[in-house]
């Protein structure tokens, strides 16, 4: 169980993104591990619980903690509290999942998202992320100067001054994480 605590730990604090691709069952452990990641695709058959009071233990890795923060108290209370199951449907309406593909097409899609994000610069979605994760957890005025904060990380960059250079030009830019 240390394993998987400190793994969920490594997702959650993961300085790129780390994307869910759920193509089946995520019950206890595996729908922790999709609260855990910063955003995630499922399959539209997919399925999903946190069934652990029905076998005497409550999710210990961080299902207790992250299920709240992606789809709401009430709701978390209540999926583990009953141990039910949830739709993939109803997953992305709760937040969960930001979007449904048919099983031979999820991990296409999300490797498109992939892409997308290995497109931009390195630096820059790094220090977005990092705001977004830590901001969440300060008041507001704490969290815009944070903001800040990651926003000075990247101006002196050389990926900023490629973006800006390539923009200019109405080129793609070629990053290099520097």
């Amino acid at each position: 169980h240390k394993l998987y605590e400190r793994m969920i730990r490594g997702i959650i604090n993961c300085p790129v993104p780390v994307i869910g691709a759920i193509n089946g069952v995520a019950y206890g452990g595996g729908c922790e591990l999709v609260s855990a990641v910063d955003f995630a695709y499922a399959a539209d058959h997919a399925v999903f619980a946190q069934t652990e009071t029905k076998l005497g233990i409550i999710p210990g890795a961080g299902g207790t903690q992250n299920l709240p923060r992606a789809i709401g108290k009430q709701r978390a209370l209540e999926l583990i509290l009953t141990g039910k199951t949830f739709s993939a449907i109803e997953a992305m309406q709760w937040g969960l999942i930001n979007e449904l593909f048919p099983s031979n097409q999820l991990l296409i899609e999300v490797t498109k998202v992939a892409d997308l994000i290995a497109a931009n610069a390195p630096i820059a979605v790094e220090q977005a992320k990092c705001a977004i994760n830590k901001g969440s957890q300060m008041s507001l005025n704490d969290a815009l100067s944070f903001e800040i904060e990651a926003y000075n990380k990247t101006v002196p960059t050389s990926d900023r001054t490629e973006g800006i250079l390539a923009f200019n030009e109405k080129r793609a830019p070629k990053f290099e994480g520097k």
